[in-house]
């Protein structure tokens, strides 16, 4: 049985169990950060970036499976792609430059 979703926001909300568990068995171990955001974003953008015609069992499947390590790298990656400003006073409207 064939199932098509119509739109990536359908598909995440029907295997997003998959992800809460992952995440759980994450944040027990060494991960107490990661989201299930984080296990999708991962996948779809690295594991099934060239991927065509997966099932939902082989994705739910990769979501159980998937290495922690590699999940925790790309967070950290992408944490690190972004800007960081240091912010005193307490926030965003009163930073402050630090001059090196």
């Amino acid at each position: 049985m064939d199932i098509n979703f119509n739109s990536l926001e359908e598909l995440y909300r029907r295997i997003k169990p998959a992800l809460i568990t992952k995440k759980e068995e994450m944040n027990r171990g060494l991960y107490p950060y990661i989201e299930e955001e984080d296990i999708w974003n991962y996948l779809k953008e690295v594991k099934w970036k060239k991927t065509l015609d997966l099932s939902l069992s082989e994705m739910v499947n990769d979501i159980l499976n998937c290495d922690d390590i590699l999940i925790d790298n790309y967070l950290k990656t992408k944490l690190n792609m972004k800007e960081r400003t240091v912010y005193f006073d307490g926030g965003e409207n009163e930073k402050e430059e630090i001059n090196n």
